[in-house]
C-alpha cells in the first residue's frame, strides 16, 4: 500500500503546483487528467510487478516442493539399497527443501494478498479517474456560464456608469436641436420664398380642423349639442312656396308662367325623393 500513497502524495502535488500556477482552469483540468492517467501506467506497472513477484515466489514454492519429493525418493531408494547413512543424507536434503518451500508458501501467500489488496486500490484509482472525466466537461461547462455571467455583469455594471447615460441624453438633445433648427429654416423658407397667403390659409385650415375635431370630441361626451339634422329640401321648397303665396298674397297673385315653373319644381322634388327610397 505503500506505492499508492505514494502515488497519492504525488498526484496531489502535481494538483497544487497546477492550482497555484495555472490561470485558467480549462487547460488545469485537462492537464490534471492527463496527470492522473500517466500515475495510473505507473501504478499498472507497479502492480503488474507485484503480480509477477507473486507468481515468481508460487513456482519456486512448487520446485522447492517438487526437489522434496525426488530427495523423498532418492531417499527410499538408498533403503532398498540396504544404505541407510545415505538414506539419512536424503532425507535430510528433502527436509531442506520441504522447509525453504515452505518458507515460499509463506511469501506467496503474503505477496498474494497484498497483489490483491493493490488490485483493489488500482481498481478504485481508475474508478476516480473515469470519474474526473466525465466531471471535467461538467466543470468546464461551469466555467463557461460563470464566466458569461461576469461578462453580462460586468456590461450591466458599465451601463450604469452615470457618464454613459449623461452622454446618450446629451446626444438626444443634441438631435432636438437640429430637428428644431431644420424646422426654423423650413418655415422660413417657405414664409419668404413661398406663397404667404396659401401658407396662411393652411394654417386656418389646421387650426379649424382642430376646433372641429375638439367639437366632435364633446358632442360624443355629451358636453356639446347635438349636431342640427339637416332639413328636408321639400320643406325648404314648401316654405319658398309659402313665402312666394305670402308675397303673391302681398304683391298680387302669380302670373300663370310662375304657376307654371312652380309645379315643374314640386314634380322634379317628388321624382328625386322617390328615386332615394327606391335605392335605400
Amino acid at each position: 500500500m505503500g506505492l499508492f500513497a505514494r502515488l497519492a502524495r504525488l498526484i496531489k502535488s502535481n494538483i497544487n503546483a497546477l492550482i497555484s500556477s495555472s490561470e485558467e482552469p480549462e487547460k488545469m483540468l485537462n492537464q490534471l487528467i492527463v496527470d492522473m492517467t500517466e500515475q495510473l501506467e505507473v501504478a499498472k506497472k507497479q502492480v503488474a510487478v507485484a503480480i509477477a513477484d507473486e507468481k515468481r515466489l508460487m513456482r519456486q514454492a512448487e520446485v522447492a516442493t517438487q526437489q522434496a519429493s525426488e530427495w523423498e525418493k532418492k531417499a527410499m531408494l538408498a533403503v532398498r539399497a540396504s544404505d541407510d547413512a545415505l538414506a539419512k543424507e536424503a532425507l535430510a536434503r528433502k527436509k531442506d527443501h520441504e522447509n525453504t518451500a515452505q518458507q515460499y508458501r509463506e511469501q506467496w501467500n503474503k505477496q498474494k494478498a497484498g497483489v490483491e489488496q493493490l488490485k483493489l486500490a488500482l481498481r478504485a484509482l481508475n474508478n476516480k479517474i473515469e470519474e474526473a472525466k466525465r466531471k471535467k466537461d461538467l466543470l468546464i461547462a461551469r466555467k463557461r456560464r460563470a464566466e458569461a455571467q461576469k461578462a453580462i455583469h460586468e456590461t450591466m455594471s458599465g451601463l450604469k456608469n452615470a457618464s454613459a447615460f449623461e452622454a446618450f441624453d446629451q446626444m438626444a438633445s443634441r438631435i432636438e436641436q437640429m430637428e428644431a433648427e431644420a424646422d426654423a429654416q423650413a418655415q422660413i423658407a417657405e414664409e419668404y420664398t413661398g406663397d404667404v397667403l396659401a401658407h396662411k390659409f393652411r394654417e386656418l385650415e389646421a387650426t379649424s380642423g382642430a376646433d372641429e375635431d375638439l367639437l366632435s370630441l364633446k358632442r360624443k361626451m355629451g358636453l356639446a349639442p347635438p349636431e342640427p339634422a339637416p332639413r328636408p329640401a321639400r320643406v325648404e321648397v314648401a316654405k319658398a312656396a309659402e313665402s312666394s303665396r305670402t308675397a303673391s298674397d302681398e304683391f298680387g297673385e302669380l302670373d300663370a308662367a310662375e304657376q307654371e315653373e312652380l309645379a315643374k319644381a314640386l314634380a322634379e322634388l317628388d321624382a328625386a325623393e322617390q328615386g332615394v327610397q327606391v335605392k335605400s
